[in-house]
């Protein structure tokens, strides 16, 4: 696990705002806050931040240098710990594996292997939010959201109980996730279809030709059929 560098801190006047204060803010420098006082530490750069509260004639030994260095990496992961603890609470700034206990919490198999993590977020953001009433226009908004704005067409038709998602959509996760939303909010006697659209580009050209046609039978009787074509076609000449 990374562990951002611990910050090392000096005494501030108390009297200063804390965005002067503090050059980086967070959950965990409020909880620095409320232990030591307001404004009691300011970040200031990095280093062993426990040896320089040490009477100056410790400062110099090799042991006591050790000890406080040890000392500081353990603050150093107990800050990151409370910080990510406290971010764990939001699906948004939650890690790997605060999002993969509401996985197990909502019943989602996911594969870490294909699913990114910021699709898994918006993946448990979009289960928390299926509550009704459900309308057209929630869908559109909601899909929108999962799939991307633009990426999908929501349409009805109420004479014949049928719903439409027209969309173009290229990765299998999300497309499994369009379908469990539509299928968890849409009425029971509602048919729903999906639609694939193909965003492409298509050239057009435009040229004249001309040809030639040669009949080879007359309607006198004279005429074997079989013995050749009704008509022979003679060779394409591009006019424009």
């Amino acid at each position: 696990m990374l562990v951002p560098s611990w910050p090392a801190y000096r005494k501030v006047d108390s009297q200063k705002e804390l965005k002067e204060s503090y050059r980086v803010n967070g959950p965990a420098t409020e909880l620095l806050d409320d232990i030591f006082g307001p404004h009691f530490f300011a970040i200031e750069g990095a280093g062993n931040i426990l040896l320089r509260y040490l009477p100056e004639y410790l400062q110099d030994i090799l042991e006591y240098k050790a000890i406080t260095s040890t000392e500081s990496t353990e603050l150093t992961t107990l800050q990151y710990e409370i910080g990510q603890s406290l971010e764990n609470d939001f699906v948004r700034t939650s890690d790997a594996g605060a999002i993969k206990r509401r996985e197990d919490m909502l019943g989602i198999r996911a594969d870490p292997t294909t699913d990114s993590l910021e699709f898994r977020k918006q993946r448990i953001l979009n289960r928390y939010q299926m509550h009704p009433p459900f309308t057209r226009r929630w869908l559109q908004r909601q899909l929108d959201r999962l799939v991307g704005a633009g990426m999908t067409v929501v349409s009805v038709d109420y004479e014949n109980r049928a719903l439409f998602i027209t969309a173009n959509i290229d990765d299998a996760n999300v497309f499994a996730e369009v379908v469990h939303t539509v299928e968890t909010v849409k009425p029971a006697n509602m048919v729903y279809q999906h639609r694939t659209s193909v965003k492409d580009v298509i050239g057009l050209e435009e040229r004249i030709t001309k040809q030639d046609i040669t009949w080879n039978y007359k309607l006198d009787g004279s005429w074997k059929l079989g013995e050749k074509p009704f008509a022979s076609l003679g060779t394409e000449e591009v006019v424009k």
